[in-house]
């Protein structure tokens, strides 16, 4: 959801700006799921999070340099309260007991919704450069749909263990 930006007159700095927020968005939220879900071994829901916690900062970076290129020293006028989950997975989505596969769904989801932001977005922007470069965002997001599909067919489908199965995190099985 955005609060407060109108597409027609945005300009590049402030797409720019958007789409920084935007990634830094999703790689906090994606930081959170790690911590939530916790990690219980190599390749669980904790270390797919924490892969695309990194995919979105890579992201960024490249963004944010690309922004210092072209506006160095520039403020910005889009804040992070003027967006809301436009790109960051589903706050309730997270479980200590989901799968890795359960967790590339739900990065699967969110590179979906933000690819239909920009899909979105794409028809009330007039300015040819911010234009571009949504249309290149949007493809970007569609490659990381596909890198997310890529990894899910690897993975085994279903939780690791059912809830009422499961031991409380931290406790100790033997007992």
């Amino acid at each position: 959801m955005t609060q407060g930006i109108d597409f027609a007159r945005l300009t590049l700095r402030d797409a720019l700006d958007l789409a920084i927020l935007m990634e830094d968005e999703a790689q906090e939220r994606y930081e959170e799921f790690t911590r939530i879900v916790g990690g219980r071994y190599p390749g669980d829901a904790s270390d797919m999070f924490r892969m695309m916690a990194q995919n979105e900062a890579k992201h960024r970076k490249q963004l944010s340099d690309r922004r210092a290129q072209l506006f160095a020293g520039q403020t910005t006028s889009v804040t992070r309260d003027m967006i809301d989950d436009l790109e960051a997975p589903d706050r309730g989505t997270p479980r200590v007991f989901m799968s890795a596969r359960q967790a590339m769904e739900v990065a699967l989801r969110a590179e979906e919704k933000a690819r239909d932001f920009f899909d979105g977005a794409l028809p009330h922007v007039q300015d040819p450069e911010v234009r571009a470069l949504f249309q290149d965002l949007r493809a970007e997001e569609e490659r990381h749909g596909e890198f997310v599909r890529a990894r899910m067919v690897r993975l085994p489908p279903g939780p690791d263990v059912e809830e009422d199965e499961a031991d409380a995190p931290g406790s100790d099985p033997g007992n």
